[in-house]
């Protein structure tokens, strides 16, 4: 008899509680609505896409002669294959290669780099790789416009910023939401340290590579010091204004320095010309380059 009392009470309780719910009041007897529960056919609220994709699906290079490969393979001549932005050499291992793979990166990635251009050549290297409508465009240039016949013949940095500034707003005129990786300029006066051992590599410098660096490679007066010394100053005032114009742009990145701050040493460097990159060196190019792309935030 018990148990029977206690079921009815049950389905007493059941039935009040059912009648409450249905009439929207809360436990404690207010006239507030319930709050509605969530059904199962809710759909979660979209995630907003990523200003920045670690993984494009496309490169185009432009730059000087280190995405060109210069003298990594043969005495003063290019040699894309090796470049570490789009080439195919497996000890190389380019950007290319690790975003795209070794088919991917033959049919999606494109060299305009151009050995011995300058800054003022960016904006039509850009206007031709945007043909091609890149996911991602990487940037080495800057080198040339310090490797001047002399120091009074360097860029200058107004102009270095116009230029640069004009060869992303010809990028944004064209693909507003290709993204830009730019590198810095590798630090000058270092490779001259390096390579001023090699008897070889300072005949190939008097052809004419470098010579407001490179120049009377010998010489350790205070004039020639003072002629390095300012041709570091201009290289780090361009990363400088490298940073400044990136940073404004939100699909753009650079590499921190990265580059300018990497201690190249005589296996990174051409034996041909002891300056530019050999294999060794265009694959660590490659590894700043992945690392700077396929980082969760940018590097500083």
């Amino acid at each position: 008899m018990r148990k029977r009392k206690h079921r009815a009470r049950a389905a007493v309780a059941l039935a009040a509680a059912a009648v409450l719910g249905l009439a929207g009041c809360d436990a404690s007897g207010g006239d507030e609505a319930a709050p509605r529960a969530t059904t199962a056919t809710s759909r979660p609220s979209p995630r907003p896409t990523p200003v920045w994709d670690r993984f494009p699906d496309s490169i185009a290079a432009v730059g000087d002669s280190i995405t060109r490969g210069f003298d990594a393979c043969t005495v003063l001549s290019d040699c894309p294959e090796v470049s570490w932005a789009t080439g195919s050499d497996a000890k190389v291992d380019s950007l290319a290669v690790r975003l795209l793979g070794v088919t991917g990166a033959a049919e999606r990635s494109w060299n305009y780099a151009v050995t011995g251009s300058r800054m003022s050549d960016l904006a039509g290297q850009i206007a031709q790789a945007a043909q091609k409508k890149p996911e991602l465009v990487t940037v080495m240039a800057g080198a040339n416009d310090a490797c001047r016949s002399s120091v009074s013949a360097m860029t200058s940095v107004a102009d270095f910023r116009s230029q640069f500034q004009d060869a992303m707003n010809t990028l944004r005129q064209s693909l507003p939401r290709t993204q830009v990786y730019v590198s810095s300029v590798p630090n000058l006066k270092r490779l001259w340290s390096q390579g001023r051992t090699s008897p070889l590599g300072k005949q190939v410098w008097k052809l004419g590579i470098c010579p407001s660096m490179l120049g009377d490679a010998d010489r350790l007066d205070a004039a020639a010091t003072a002629r390095r010394a300012a041709v570091q100053a201009r290289v780090e005032a361009y990363n400088q204004i490298l940073k400044e114009v990136c940073v404004k742009d939100r699909r753009c990145r650079t590499d921190g320095d990265a580059v300018f701050g990497f201690r190249f040493g005589t296996e990174q460097l051409s034996q041909w010309d002891w300056f530019h990159p050999s294999r060794n060196g265009q694959a660590r190019l490659a590894e700043i380059a992945y690392r700077a792309i396929t980082a969760k935030d940018p590097v500083t």
